[in-house]
């Protein structure tokens, strides 16, 4: 019996699922069998049940798909998103013979068209800025990221870099892996960026402590079609939801294998693609990758393929105290400033120089544990 894979334009996939609901049947992912192994796909009626593939992208053990598919009945229905379908076809070419569109599984009174109001969301990207743009988003960086020189020259050098390649399609995503200890400042890379490109939307933040259990991949990118409640997981609702092209990932190294593989597929293709097959392009981004671990565990936790694919790898180290110290005097302007404009009224204006005499910087490794200080003796000095 043949294997035929039917394709859809993904603004024709509601239509055609709404059609098959009068019908009886509904879609399912092929993400279902191939994430729950105990998953009885003998089972399956393939009466009410068609099988989309599209999500098999996001998979890079092939052989595993054709375990999963060659366990399914003959005369399963299969369905795809026809942007996947240069890729899947040849990776799945031991699975199909034919290719039709989905409108040769419909009666003949029924013809789904494709639509064009999808529109793409416009966010605002690195490499967008002119040259005079760029060099005022690099000293604004600058000025807003304390201590951290070296990486300064090299992020700016790395970005230069970016803006090149990128525009002659051989650079995708600017990937920075920083290391070092908790509160040293590698978060607030992200942050600063964020700031400087102006952005009005929350950070596009994704801390991978949360994400180390065996069904982290599944959190991350989305339930499946056929659960109930699927979505398009944490990572792309976030990234949906900002309006510039930055992505930080948390503490890195506490996720698994399949989570590693996900993004180490994202940089080479420059595509975030959840389990339900959708796309976001995140060609032109930053994404900013942390981790507490060693420059000596950097090559034992993480692969060589992704660390390959790290555009920069740094260390952070504990910041110096005249950096420390600037960042007092920023950080209580900062508080003044917000708590005067809030309560309409006007602090001490011997406020500032008390709590610098207050705080001995040098005592704090944590930048986190420096600005916890800087809070509680703010409010002592205001209340007491």
């Amino acid at each position: 019996m043949e294997r035929i894979l039917y394709t859809y334009d993904r603004s024709q996939f509601y239509q055609y699922r709404d059609i098959l609901s009068v019908e009886g049947k509904k879609i399912i992912s092929i993400s279902k069998f191939m994430q729950n192994q105990n998953e009885d796909i003998y089972d399956i009626d393939t009466d009410e049940s068609i099988v989309d593939v599209s999500a098999a992208i996001t998979y890079t053990d092939v052989l595993y798909f054709e375990h999963v598919f060659h366990k399914l009945p003959e005369n399963t229905i299969f369905i795809v998103d026809d942007k996947h379908l240069e890729k899947l076809s040849y990776e799945m070419r031991n699975c199909f013979d034919k290719e039709f569109n989905v409108n040769k599984l419909l009666p003949e009174a029924i013809e789904i068209k494709k639509s064009d109001t999808i529109v793409k969301k416009k966010r605002k990207l690195i490499i967008d800025l002119k040259n005079e743009e760029i060099e005022s988003f690099i000293n604004n960086f600058n000025s807003k990221l304390y201590g951290h020189e070296k990486f300064k020259e090299d992020f700016a050098n790395k970005l230069n870099e970016f803006m090149i390649f990128n525009k002659l399609g051989e650079h995708k995503i600017l990937s920075l892996f920083l290391m070092g200890d908790s509160g040293v400042g590698k978060t607030e890379v992200a942050r600063v960026i964020h700031k400087c490109l102006s952005s009005k939307n929350k950070l596009a933040k994704i801390n991978f402590g949360n994400y180390s259990s065996q069904d982290a991949l599944n959190s991350l990118i989305g339930s499946p079609r056929g659960y109930i409640g699927s979505d398009g997981g944490e990572l792309f609702n976030r990234v949906e939801d900002s309006d510039i092209g930055l992505i930080l990932i948390d503490e890195f190294e506490k996720s698994n294998s399949a989570v590693f593989n996900y993004f180490l597929d994202v940089l080479e293709n420059g595509k975030l693609v959840n389990s339900l097959a959708e796309e976001i392009d995140v060609n032109g981004f930053i994404i900013v990758f942390t981790s507490n671990i060693s420059k000596d565990d950097f090559p034992r936790r993480i692969s060589p393929e992704l660390r390959s694919r790290f555009n920069y790898k740094g260390i952070f180290n504990e910041l110096k105290k005249e950096d420390k110290l600037k960042f007092a005097h920023f950080r209580i302007n900062d508080i003044i400033s917000k708590y005067e404009k809030a309560y309409n009224l006007k602090l001490s204006t011997n406020l500032h120089n008390d709590l610098i005499g207050l705080i001995n910087v040098n005592s704090f490794k944590n930048m986190r544990d420096l600005n916890a200080e800087i809070n509680k003796k703010f409010v002592k000095s205001i209340t007491q």
